[in-house]
This record gives C-alpha cells, sequence and structure tokens, in this order.
C-alpha cells in the first residue's frame, strides 16, 4: 500500500497543463486592456523569472538550463497574452532573443482582445550597443521597439531607426527611467506587458515600484556558484510584500504568481 507522499508524486509526475488552462489561470486583470480606463493608462507589468531553489537566476550566464517543457510552454503563453515583452539589452545579447513568432494556438484569443499577432518586443538599452542587422530588428512581425534616454548616441539612435526599429525615449539623460517605461508603452497601445529580465532589470523596476506581478518557476535543482538571483539591483530601504495570487505543479516545478497588493 503506497504512502500519501508515494501518490502525490505519482499525481505530480503525471499532470500536464494544457495551454487553454494556462491563457486563463495567467490571463491578465481585467481592465489592463488597451481599450480600458484605469490601469490600462499605466499598462500592467508582470514579470518571467525561473530560479532554482537555491536561488540562481540562471546557471553558466543562460536561465535555459533551470527550465523545462512545463515552464517553456509556460513561457510561451505568457508571450502569447502580451502586448509587448521588455527585456533588456543583456539579456538580449547572452540569449540571443529574436522576434516573437505568431502563434495559431493564440490567433483568436489576441484577435478578441484587439492584440497584433505577436508581441513586439522592448529592448531596454542605455548604449544601444547592440547588432541591428539582427532578425530581432529587421525582420518581426511588429516592429521592436528600443527604450533609450534622450541623451542616447543620435548616430545609434538613426543605426536603430534605420533598422527598422521604433525607438522611444524614456529618460532625461542617456539611461532609461524604469519607473516611465510601461506609461512610455501604454501611450502606444501596449498595456499588457511582460518582462523577462534580466535579474538587473527586473531589480531596477522593482526599485521603482513599476512591478504589477511576478510570475517565478522554482525549478527543482541546485545550481551553486555565484549566479545572481532573480533580481540583482540596490536593495530597497523597506521590502515590498507582494500577494501569492495561485500556485501550479508539474514535473516537480512550482510555477507562483505573485501581485502587488
Amino acid at each position: 500500500m503506497s504512502s500519501p507522499s508515494e501518490g502525490y508524486r505519482e499525481w505530480m509526475d503525471e499532470r500536464e497543463w494544457t495551454l487553454d488552462e494556462l491563457a486563463e489561470a495567467y490571463a491578465y486583470p481585467v481592465g489592463t486592456g488597451a481599450a480600458d480606463a484605469g490601469t490600462a493608462a499605466h499598462g500592467w507589468l508582470r514579470a518571467n523569472m525561473v530560479s532554482s531553489v537555491d536561488g540562481a537566476a540562471h546557471h553558466e550566464g543562460r536561465s535555459q538550463p533551470l527550465s523545462s517543457d512545463a515552464d517553456m510552454r509556460i513561457f510561451g503563453v505568457l508571450r502569447g497574452l502580451a502586448d509587448a515583452v521588455v527585456v533588456g539589452a543583456e539579456t538580449v545579447r547572452k540569449e540571443g532573443y529574436r522576434p516573437a513568432k505568431a502563434r495559431e494556438a493564440f490567433a483568436a484569443r489576441r484577435a478578441a482582445a484587439g492584440q497584433g499577432p505577436a508581441p513586439a518586443i522592448a529592448v531596454v538599452t542605455a548604449s544601444l550597443d547592440l547588432d541591428f542587422s539582427l532578425p530581432l530588428f529587421t525582420q518581426p512581425l511588429v516592429p521592436t521597439v528600443v527604450l533609450t534616454g534622450a541623451g542616447a548616441d543620435a548616430d545609434r539612435v538613426r543605426e536603430a531607426r534605420a533598422a527598422g526599429a521604433e525607438v522611444v525615449f524614456v529618460g532625461e539623460g542617456a539611461g532609461v527611467d524604469p519607473a516611465r517605461v510601461t506609461g512610455a508603452l501604454a501611450d502606444r497601445g501596449l498595456t499588457r506587458l511582460l518582462t523577462e529580465g534580466g535579474p538587473r532589470l527586473l531589480g531596477q523596476f522593482a526599485a521603482a515600484g513599476a512591478l504589477d506581478e511576478l510570475c517565478l518557476s522554482l525549478a527543482p535543482l541546485v545550481a551553486a556558484g555565484d549566479a545572481p538571483r532573480i533580481m540583482n539591483a540596490p536593495g530597497l530601504a523597506v521590502p515590498e510584500r507582494f500577494r501569492l495570487v495561485s500556485v501550479l505543479e508539474e514535473d516537480g516545478f512550482l510555477f507562483t504568481r505573485y501581485r502587488r497588493p
């Protein structure tokens, strides 16, 4: 006769969440669409990150070794629901970012929500140290947005625009003011926002009070080493509390969601 813990392990190994179930579970809050009032004026920023059980945000510089099939399924669902994916330039370089693809599984949902065929990629960068010949800039279904400061190098700005990117200034100096990112994108009808980091950018959003929701995948892995946590920025004066919204499990991974109260 099996013990309760053995039965629980068996149930965990067999359960697989479908795309429709995940799309319902991770739906953006009502009122965050571009046509809605209230929070839509400022956008809703959720983050998606993965961490090992000992707190590592990546292994050897990349998050993929910590991921799983279920984590990638949720990754795809979160992109499928978003108007724009906000990411730091360092993550673009390390992870080899490409344009988001249109997915048939989300076509009807996106059409009903008044969204384009795929989310835009919005790259946060002060230096504009990016390869503008890459498909991310030259071949997207939706033009890639480059978020930078008003003091950014003018030649790099021209190069980005020549490649087809939309350059948006969200800071008075060379850098980006993270508190202004969601509003700047909402002004362009991009209100359902997803950031995939990296840790420095996510920490900046949290410190600026701009993060509305955190989707954290907890991998049943131990990485050790000196990898940063999912947020790598100066500490807050007072830790900010988020409330737990939901927890899903598959193959030993925990998929959690937290929101600002």
